[in-house]
């Protein structure tokens, strides 16, 4: 299975949204990835299979903080460390940025996803309740890098 993450720019809306759009139930449009790529200290990359895109990953580095943004995989690309692979190279892409810590907020009731950034040394750090759209809680968590 050959495997490629790459960093993407301006110009890669369509892409990134249409790859949001089959990673998650609420999505981002064009015009709000355009809006995140052409803020200051985002970057996106995308992981491909194969050939094919299979995921995305955002972040905003501010200082030395990064966020990741979102995180996701095609649902019939999952459990095949995909996921690791992008939260790993954003890491790096952090990094390289000048950022010393990476936080995120993952849904309470988001079981896989919270599973990967335990593996890879998250820790909770605070809670937002009702964040998400659906009312649910979000679990705030972080790395340093």
């Amino acid at each position: 299975m050959s495997v490629q993450i790459s960093a993407c720019g301006p110009g890669s809306e369509a892409l990134l949204a249409a790859l949001h759009a089959r990673c998650f139930s609420e999505c981002w449009n064009e015009a709000e990835m355009a809006g995140l790529l052409a803020s200051p200290g985002v970057s996106a990359l995308v992981i491909e299979e194969e050939g094919e895109p299979a995921g995305l990953a955002l972040i905003r580095v501010v200082l030395d903080e990064a966020e990741l943004l979102t995180l996701g995989v095609l649902p019939d690309r999952r459990a095949r460390g995909h996921g690791l692979a992008l939260l790993a190279a954003t890491e790096t892409a952090a990094r390289k940025a000048g950022a010393a810590r990476l936080f995120l907020e993952v849904s309470h009731v988001n079981a896989p996803a919270a599973g990967l950034y335990q593996r890879a040394g998250y820790v909770q750090v605070g809670e937002r309740k009702r964040y998400y759209r659906d009312g649910a809680d979000a679990r705030v968590l972080a790395r340093d890098l």
